[in-house]
């Protein structure tokens, strides 16, 4: 199907463009009442996800109430766990929660990698086609997973973490399961991530939330050696790769094979144009909270990041997923901002 509106996927090219794409992390949800209305029908978060019919309607919401130039399929990144075999439950106000670990070598039972995709994760797929179809077009739809280290991170724990003890515990005292469990899950991540551009993903996009509690050297070894090979191995559409915190990677990251390279918050998007050049977009990278202002501060401040920018290599997001209370017509603001600004080189 022909898209009317592929400007997202010529900016992550490098291709030409008339203005910024903008779409937003965590869009599908959370600050919309009509996803609220969705959700009340059913059980809670996972059972959403699972079912393609509501899922694919709450990918769409953002394009028709908000105008974005994406969608992003309504799904979570533990269902790559879960479908190798380490069930999550997603706990009201708590997170996610996993009765199981794996911390032992005993552990990786729980960690199978040879099964069909098609056969445990194919709610994900249908929910894909149903999207594209109610898409009709208008915008490219992006895919995404989490990436082997941050899985990694929830697997091992078991649940969210402020530091991730027992998973950066586990890179010292038994490195040798720790490069076993991210080979493993970078395997199925990889066939996940082929599985959702068959299915009609236009682009792909890879989310290391945990990156940034590992030393430089460290992610080097456990986070991105293994983004490297997910990033060989799609050549399907583009690679975005979101390392949050990762700061001192970010070069690093340049040099993978990816298409754009997603920028928190903290993050000098003029200081990391500088360093890496004009080889791989950037998105990124508004402050959440900048969203909370008054409409005036948010146009002023949206346009400062705008005019900061050196290149037409740009994808306008935030520097992280919206937050649940944040007013729907601040984010329209933000959004109108965007698509009214004019290029100036």
């Amino acid at each position: 199907m022909e898209l009317k509106n592929d400007l997202i996927l010529r900016a992550a090219r490098g291709e030409s463009i008339e203005r910024y794409p903008v779409w937003l992390m965590r869009q599908a949800g959370r600050i919309l009442p009509e996803y609220r209305a969705v959700r009340s029908k059913l059980s809670g978060f996972k059972e959403l996800v699972e079912t393609p019919k509501f899922a694919a309607e709450v990918t769409v919401q953002p394009v028709d109430l908000l105008g974005v130039d994406a969608a992003i399929i309504f799904s979570d990144i533990l269902v790559v766990p879960e479908a190798m075999g380490l069930e999550y439950q997603m706990l009201e106000a708590k997170g996610p929660w996993f009765e199981k670990t794996i911390r032992t070598d005993e552990g990786l039972k729980y960690a199978e990698t040879n099964f069909d995709i098609e056969d445990r994760l194919g709610y994900v797929l249908e929910a894909i086609k149903i999207a594209n179809k109610e898409l009709d077009g208008r915008v490219p739809l992006i895919g995404f997973a989490g990436a082997p280290w941050t899985i990694f991170c929830y697997m091992v724990e078991g649940h969210g973490s402020k530091t991730f003890s027992e998973s950066r515990k586990l890179l010292y005292t038994n490195p040798v399961l720790a490069h076993e469990l991210l080979s493993r899950i970078t395997d199925v991540t990889i066939q996940y991530l082929k599985a959702q551009a068959a299915a009609g993903a236009h682009m792909l996009q890879i989310f290391d939330s945990w990156a940034g509690i590992l030393g430089t050297e460290q992610y080097a070894e456990f986070g991105l050696k293994y983004i490297d090979r997910i990033a060989n191995a799609i050549n399907e559409v583009p690679l975005t790769i979101f390392a949050k915190g990762a700061i001192t990677s970010v070069s690093a990251i340049a040099k993978l094979k990816c298409n754009t390279i997603g920028l928190d918050w903290n993050m000098n998007s003029v200081e990391i144009r500088n360093e890496i050049g004009e080889n791989r977009t950037l998105q990124g990278n508004l402050d959440p909270c900048v969203l909370y202002s008054s409409h005036n501060e948010i146009q002023n401040l949206t346009i400062n990041m705008l005019d900061s920018y050196k290149s037409k290599r740009h994808i306008v997001n935030l520097g992280h997923g919206v937050y649940p209370d944040i007013d729907p017509e601040k984010v329209k603001t933000f959004i109108k901002t965007v698509k009214d600004y004019e290029i100036q080189f």
